[in-house]
């Protein structure tokens, strides 16, 4: 830690509120909603970890970003400290993200960094600092039940920005203890109100790209770190008939028709990667639709699914920014958390490590990773 949090008890009558601040506009606004509905504030930022030799230019931590959070937080009159979670991040995100990788999957590190990082790691830590909330600028909605019983997680309001599909994996304890401030307007709203506040990170613009790889190329990253999954190697058809040479697994993705070099009467399509091999698989595009997923790693926001021991047919997106599609979903009894989806109409381009996410309506009921075919 940069300067030592003081542990001491929330001794005044307002509920503490722990606010994950990045320096960027999102999080900034909802650390001022927070003071201006009079909770007692912390600001808490995470230095995450960055390749040797670019240690600052992580864009969730840069220099920058940490003094833009810093004078936010002090232009509200909030405590702001500086913890140090790069071993974590690295143990748990970057290596996964290799892992992955290694296995020819397509992993959404977002969803793992909000599993490890931001809802296990810091919120831990929020709540050791005796906090009501820990509060990120997520765009996501926290309701009651319609009985009052339980919290539901819904999408954004702005559906351009919606998160909910990467905080899937939240479950009761969270949702009692978390805030969204900001899921509930649009980002042009949220800009509004920075301005409104003074904050100068109004106009600042969103980062788009996975925060270790510094703004460079996943695949120049990749090559660095396990080179060995990014040699030549065959493409094959479905039967497995040789058609040419593909130039490195990382630089396809499935559902890919362009850029493959192989000529054929009938367009193909990336079907799978096979990492044993060093393989790129292809087909016809009736070979990489299909109505049926497996899916691991199954959680339920409520702590159940919908109906036990039986079928129930929902929205699922397979990928973040894809559009709900109707399921029937069949929960497994195993040690792995499974499912199996079997689609209304068929899913194109369905990928191996990427989040299948359940919803009904706006109310996201949890989610899973789909499996290797």
């Amino acid at each position: 830690m940069s300067s030592e949090i003081k542990q001491t008890p929330n001794q005044t009558k307002k509920k503490r509120a722990v606010v994950a601040m990045s320096g960027g506009v999102d999080s900034s606004v909802a650390a001022a909603l927070m003071v201006e509905q009079g909770y007692d504030v912390i600001g808490l930022m995470m230095r995450l970890w960055s390749e040797d030799g670019k240690e600052m230019l992580n864009r969730c931590c840069t220099p920058e970003q940490m003094d833009d959070a810093r004078h936010i937080a002090g232009s509200l009159g909030i405590p702001f400290y500086v913890v140090d979670v790069k071993d974590y991040f690295r143990d748990t995100i970057v290596d996964f993200y290799l892992d992955q990788h290694r296995l020819g999957r397509t992993p959404n590190p977002c969803i793992e960094c909000n599993r490890e990082i931001r809802f296990n790691w810091l919120y831990e830590r929020a709540m050791a600092l005796n906090a009501d909330y820990l509060v990120t600028g997520h765009y996501a909605q926290v309701q009651r039940s319609a009985d009052g019983q339980s919290f539901e997680l819904h999408a954004g309001v702005d559906n351009n920005k919606d998160q909910s599909y990467v905080l899937h994996m939240l479950d009761q304890e969270h949702l009692a203890h978390v805030k969204f401030p900001v899921g509930g307007i649009s980002k042009p709203e949220v800009r509004e109100l920075a301005k409104k506040f003074g904050l100068p990170v109004a106009s600042k613009g969103d980062s788009m790209d996975l925060c270790f790889l510094s703004g460079e190329d996943y695949r120049d990253f990749l090559t660095r770190h396990v080179p060995e999954i990014n040699q030549p190697g065959p493409i094959l058809n479905a039967a497995g008939d040789l058609l040419g040479q593909h130039n490195g697994l990382p630089n396809y993705t499935i559902g890919q028709r362009k850029g493959l070099g192989v000529t054929s009467p009938d367009p193909l399509f990336v079907l799978r990667k096979s990492a044993p091999d060093n393989a790129l698989i292809l087909g016809t595009r009736s070979d990489v639709v299909t109505h049926e997923l497996q899916v691991r790693n199954v959680s339920w926001v409520a702590g159940h699914p919908p109906q036990q021991d039986q079928p129930f047919t929902t929205g699922v997106k397979i990928r973040y920014k894809a559009r709900p599609v109707t399921a029937q979903v069949l929960v497994q009894s195993d040690s792995a958390g499974s499912a199996t989806l079997q689609f209304e109409d068929p899913v194109f381009g369905a990928t191996p490590g990427q989040g299948a996410v359940f919803y009904d309506g706006t109310n996201c009921l949890g989610g899973g990773i789909i499996s290797d075919f």
